[in-house]
């Protein structure tokens, strides 16, 4: 393993003190960490990403979550890390991130702008149950009341609950929890290192019970494994049952990197599916804009048939039974909505 971004250059990434650990418990079996002080921790987001924000912050590179189709996948070999199973089992550890967005917060030239996390990879994976980076990340960001988001798929976040309502108390947080369906062998295969998909959905309950808003986003929609119509509604149904303020559908894009690894999966345990996923992708990264726009409006109306949108705190929600013991009538909310499709939003989070 080389590490050429590492060093004294001026624009290496780490310093040159690595220390690589190797744990032999059960719940880190087979991960290594590798421990790198960074050089700096609040990064600029390129100017021609798609992304809706523009700094992040990542303290860790590589993600025991281990989801076949995680776009980051690429980033391990810039590290020259592999990007198939070491992207699993290689985390790299900023263990001074802390300390250092402390330092960066309180420099002249910083303005105070939003901070987006979990957008690289989740900073609440497992490996933060090791080393606790996000209590002195939140802690800075509420001492400087500097707005900030978080996307997770961890259940660790509840660890923080209480950084969390300070926080919002003093300036503009965001929460929201990544669940893209409910099928558990399709979870187990997929996001085999992630909480099930049903206790994420207790995270969103147990923030929006202490007052933290929190949304879900729907990602990924997995054509032709996760996106008949029967399937998007038991998720669109429990995410309103979670309590959640909004939700998001995002379509599974396959980037260099993570569509190799994925393609490789999905060869393994759908291989009549490859040709599919072969057409379907064929133009790049993305789905077809037809596919995009068919998910997105399926899911915004399900969102309105079960009263997903902007509530009040503590604003009850009333769901309609079931649709095989009440068929919705006529001029529903969904029909209004299904009369003004939105535009898909294919950003690249996950």
């Amino acid at each position: 393993m080389r590490w050429d971004n590492l060093g004294e250059s001026p624009s290496a990434l780490f310093g040159a003190d690595v220390v690589s650990r190797t744990v032999d418990t059960p719940e880190f079996r087979g991960i290594t960490f590798h421990e790198v002080r960074a050089r700096s921790i609040v990064n600029r987001v390129p100017g021609a990403s798609r992304m809706p924000f523009e700094w992040t912050v990542n303290p860790y590179r590589g993600c025991s979550h281990a989801c076949v189709y995680c776009f980051a996948r690429k980033t391990h070999s810039y590290l020259d890390l592999d990007t198939g199973q070491g992207f699993d089992s290689q985390i790299v550890v900023k263990v001074n991130a802390p300390a250092l967005l402390r330092r960066e917060l309180a420099a002249r030239r910083w303005r105070g702008d939003h901070i987006a996390m979990g957008t690289n990879v989740d900073c609440y994976q497992r490996a933060e149950g090791r080393y606790g980076l996000m209590p002195g990340i939140l802690t800075a960001l509420r001492d400087h009341a500097n707005p900030f988001s978080i996307l997770t798929k961890g259940t660790l976040i509840l660890r923080d609950l209480t950084l969390l309502q300070q926080a919002a108390a003093v300036t503009d947080i965001g929460i929201s929890v990544s669940v893209g369906f409910l099928d558990r062998e399709l979870w187990r295969t997929v996001e085999p290192g992630t909480p099930a998909p049903e206790r994420r959905l207790e995270v969103v309950r147990t923030l929006t019970a202490h007052g933290i808003p929190c949304g879900v986003l729907m990602a990924p929609v997995i054509p032709f494994l996760g996106d008949s119509p029967e399937q998007l509604r038991a998720t669109v149904r429990a995410v309103a049952e979670a309590g959640a303020g909004s939700v998001t559908p995002l379509v599974l894009h396959l980037r260099p990197g993570a569509r190799e690894w994925f393609m490789a999966w999905l060869g393994h345990h759908h291989p009549h599916l490859v040709r599919r996923y072969e057409t379907m992708y064929a133009d790049g990264a993305y789905a077809p804009k037809w596919y995009q726009r068919r998910i997105t409006r399926q899911v915004h109306e399900l969102a309105a048939e079960y009263g997903i949108g902007p509530a009040r705190p503590g604003e009850a929600r009333r769901l309609p039974p079931p649709p095989d013991t009440a068929p919705g009538p006529a001029g529903s909310p969904g029909d209004e909505a299904s009369h003004h499709p939105a535009e898909p939003t294919q950003l690249t989070l996950l």
